[in-house]
């Protein structure tokens, strides 16, 4: 039996419609022991998005960038947040939107990307799936200053960091952005598995 055959959708109320789409949504839910209960959920469509981890693997450098987020603010993060670079896909697909959102956000132009997974981020609410990348980089895909697009409200600063100060980072909390923990998580058992110094020091 599918999900699809445990699920019958009633009344949907969109809440509102303004930068992503709220909705209410009532609908009964067969339950494992057969019986059907109705329940009502509130879910949040921003659109698909793609993050992506520029590393150096000779030089054990990672690219990620620093830029002020509303939401954890009003939660009371008085810091800007420290991420690698992501965006919407806004109808492109995912590797053409990555590679623009990283030469956008931090001036890295690259030829190839290595796509990990895709996951949902928060799917108690939120419908966003979320491509993860990773690519290789050096000084060679430098084609401009980054820092995002004014318009847009971006205002955003590009980190070069060595990458054992960014696992740091992750564990004494300067990093609190969870697709960007996930990314240098897979760069910590994978590219740079094995290296003196890729691992953070007991906390």
């Amino acid at each position: 039996m599918s999900v699809a055959d445990r699920v019958r959708l009633g009344e949907v109320t969109v809440l509102a419609d303004d930068w992503g789409v709220l909705k209410k949504t009532v609908f009964d839910f067969r339950r494992a022991d057969g019986s059907w209960q109705r329940q009502t959920r509130e879910t949040y469509d921003r659109g698909n998005g793609a993050v992506i981890l520029p590393y150096d693997p000779v030089a054990g450098r990672v690219i990620l960038i620093r830029q002020f987020r509303f939401p954890a603010f009003v939660s009371g993060c008085d810091e800007l947040m420290i991420e690698a670079p992501a965006g919407l896909l806004d109808a492109a697909a995912p590797e053409e939107r990555i590679r623009a959102e990283l030469e956008e956000e931090a001036g890295l132009r690259v030829r190839e990307v290595e796509r990990l997974w895709d996951v949902f981020m928060s799917p108690g609410s939120v419908t966003e799936r979320l491509f993860f990348f990773v690519a290789r980089y050096d000084s060679s895909h430098r084609a401009g200053t980054g820092g995002g697009i004014a318009a847009e409200g971006e205002d955003i600063e590009v980190l070069d960091l060595a990458f054992a100060e960014a696992l740091k980072m992750t564990r004494d909390g300067r990093i609190r952005d969870a697709k960007t923990i996930m990314l240098l998580q897979h760069a910590a058992l994978t590219i740079f598995a094995g290296r003196s110094g890729a691992e953070p020091a007991p906390a």
